[in-house]
């Protein structure tokens, strides 16, 4: 499957622009001006451009969750779409650019990676801001470590991929993604949600299964499996400790002449997710993994959302029923055990959208390979996945499942 032309950075190249428009709503839902400025003798990426009114003619805009337009004209002001349509009427002073012959589509968004966490290695070593010291951390924040001017985001927003939820990595509890624009010179140009999702690396038995590469080694089943649930166990009580924490909190603001609760910013942090405001994203690809997870968060009564899913697809009517939402990251990988078929996960997305879950086409990479996100859509495309929903994989389903599709 090809994507053709999904930006319009190739209409006009000479220009010192390009036009991102993002789609989290009906229509297109936003577009940014940016470019890369040079101070000095630095080069410095994702520096927002000169703001001012732009009309696109002539396109084919494909707008996703309605109808396409055939040669239709959307007009930006100051980084913000204006109007879409097939008779737009275009403001006086507006830069044109014509895109006969193109295509526009919305912007791609990748649920899974750690953007602008981890730079490459140039000459000194790179930085690694994904994880902190220890295993359960969610007070710790991605979008106080983001690099606005990472290397990789100028070069993944150019393929068309201009929204990503970026999470720590490490631990149990690693702490709490944000969903990013690939747009500002800060932090707070580029935060969408600063704090939308908590990350959970969901306890497992380790030593099972080898994949094509690394033998198999036997685990010791019964001690695995003792782990598994005293790390489950840790986190319940996290969880409990927090449910508690929020209602004494509670309590003394309705009521002062109570004794004030001693200030715990771990539990502050889970307060949210514990009360069902925020999701929780938690990492498990095996299907037992999948059904633990889900039947974990009911108990807790937490709002899950499934990272990985390489097994999603045998636990498919179980999700579907609980109506729990997977954001797939293994599109391209080999499969995990030998005798897999070698197309197994190229179907996992198609096998999801027969049985009527919800999920959307992620990466799963901290950072460089994101940019590749349409070829993760077009190999689910190769493989039985609609031409139409591998499009809505990465663009409009992402927006629907963390609540942005109004945004």
């Amino acid at each position: 499957m090809k994507f053709e032309n999904s930006f319009i950075e190739k209409i006009r190249p000479s220009a010192k622009f390009c036009i991102a428009c993002a789609l989290v709503a009906l229509m297109l839902a936003g577009s940014f001006v940016v470019q890369a400025q040079q101070i000095g003798n630095v080069t410095v990426q994702n520096v927002t451009g000169t703001a001012g009114s732009f009309a696109i003619r002539n396109a084919r805009i494909v707008t996703v969750s309605g109808a396409e337009i055939e040669n239709g004209t959307i007009v930006l002001r100051d980084g913000k779409i204006e109007a879409v349509g097939a008779n737009v009427t275009v403001p006086s002073g507006a830069q044109e650019i014509d895109a006969r012959g193109l295509s526009v589509y919305p912007g791609m968004i990748d649920l899974g990676t750690s953007m602008g966490l981890i730079e490459i290695d140039s000459g000194a070593p790179g930085t690694v801001d994904t994880a902190e010291i220890g295993d359960m951390n969610p007070n710790a924040q991605a979008i106080v470590a983001v690099s606005p001017h990472s290397a990789h985001i100028g070069v993944t927003r150019f393929n068309g991929v201009t929204t990503v939820m970026t999470m720590p990595l490490g631990g149990i509890i690693s702490g709490q993604a944000a969903i990013i624009n690939l747009n500002g010179s800060s932090q707070s140009e580029m935060a969408v949600v600063p704090n939308a999702a908590l990350v959970v690396n969901f306890p497992r038995t380790s030593g099972a299964g080898g994949g094509f590469f690394a033998p198999a080694q036997p685990p010791n089943l019964t001690e695995a499996i003792t782990a598994r649930d005293r790390q489950i166990d840790r986190v319940r009580k996290m969880l409990r400790d927090a449910e508690a924490y929020g209602r004494a909190q509670d309590a003394y603001t309705q009521n002062r002449n109570l004794p004030r609760p001693d200030r715990d910013v771990v539990l502050a942090a889970l307060v949210p997710f514990v009360r069902g405001e925020r999701p929780v994203i938690f990492r498990a690809d095996r299907e037992t993994e999948i059904r633990n997870v889900v039947r974990f968060a009911e108990e807790m009564k937490l709002r899950p959302i499934i990272l990985g899913g390489n097994d999603a697809w045998k636990a498919a009517q179980f999700l579907k029923e609980k109506n729990v939402p997977v954001i797939l990251t293994g599109i391209l990988d080999l499969p995990s055990r030998e005798d897999d078929p070698y197309d197994l996960l190229f179907e996992n997305a198609a096998k999801l959208q027969a049985a009527g879950v919800r999920f959307c086409i992620s990466t799963g990479d901290s950072g460089a390979h994101v940019r590749d996100l349409p070829y993760h859509a077009g190999m689910a495309a190769a493989y039985g996945l609609p031409r139409a929903e591998a499009l809505k994989a990465v663009t409009l389903y992402p927006a629907q499942i963390m609540g942005l599709a109004d945004r």
